[in-house]
């Protein structure tokens, strides 16, 4: 059995790499964290990541959430969510979600700060914002996100801004991935000299298991790593 055979395998080889895309852009390999995706895969694939260190998990779905959470209550796990969100399920990622990653419309932020008070906590959040073209990534367009910024400080006080997030293009050509990872980078730098009140902008999660040593290049603070470390995802068939 090769080590790629194993989870412990691939999360060394990964965390590996992680340090060497650090290296190669002089960062120090503690500025970067490392968010295991456990979307479509079970209790026991979450439990043997615990084994290994892992307490914290990104999803997409909030039924996703859910489950798991209450299949593994107690264990002192953080659920982020980080797929798209619709407005009707801001009560679930209010309950369960210890971050939200994709914010990306007012509408979005009114739903969720109402159940938060509902609740009686708060949520850290990054906005998603939109930095390729392919009309199946979601986010904001990078002139709203200022203004955006402003009203969540002034008018909702249960979501704590913490950074920004993106997807890059599906692009077999580095150049273009990395534009896209810049382009977040550069929004983030120049938002911050804006010093808008109550707003942290120190975050930045770009990268997954295809592009992450990329984005570190590019200053991401967070990867996004699913089958890199967890093995190839297996979908249920189409009804």
């Amino acid at each position: 059995m090769t080590a790629e055979d194993t989870m412990a395998g691939r999360l060394a080889q990964i965390q590996q790499r992680i340090q060497q895309a650090c290296e190669r852009a002089g960062r120090d390999p503690g500025s970067v964290t490392l968010l295991p995706v456990s979307k479509t895969f079970g209790e026991d694939a979450i439990r043997e990541a615990m084994a290994l260190g892992l307490t914290r998990f990104g999803e997409n779905k909030t039924q996703e959430i859910r489950q798991k959470a209450a299949a593994l209550e107690g264990l002192g796990l953080q659920w982020v969510l980080i797929g798209h969100l619709q407005t009707n399920k801001a009560k679930d990622a209010a309950r369960d979600a210890a971050e939200v990653q994709s914010l990306d419309r007012v509408e979005l932020a009114d739903a969720l700060h109402r159940r938060l008070q509902n609740e009686g906590r708060t949520l850290d959040v990054l906005v998603q914002v939109k930095t390729s073209s392919e009309p199946s990534k979601s986010g904001m367009e990078p002139e709203e996100v200022s203004p955006f910024l402003r009203r969540i400080a002034s008018e909702y006080p249960t979501l704590r801004v913490q950074g920004l997030m993106t997807l890059a293009v599906n692009s077999p050509d580095p150049n273009d991935v990395r534009a896209c990872f810049r382009a977040l980078r550069e929004l983030r730098d120049g938002l911050v000299q804006e010093n808008i009140p109550g707003v942290t902008l120190d975050r930045l999660s770009m990268g997954m298991s295809g592009d992450f040593e990329l984005a570190i290049e590019e200053g991401s603070t967070e990867v996004r790593i699913g089958s890199a470390i967890f093995g190839a995802r297996h979908y249920p068939d189409p009804q």
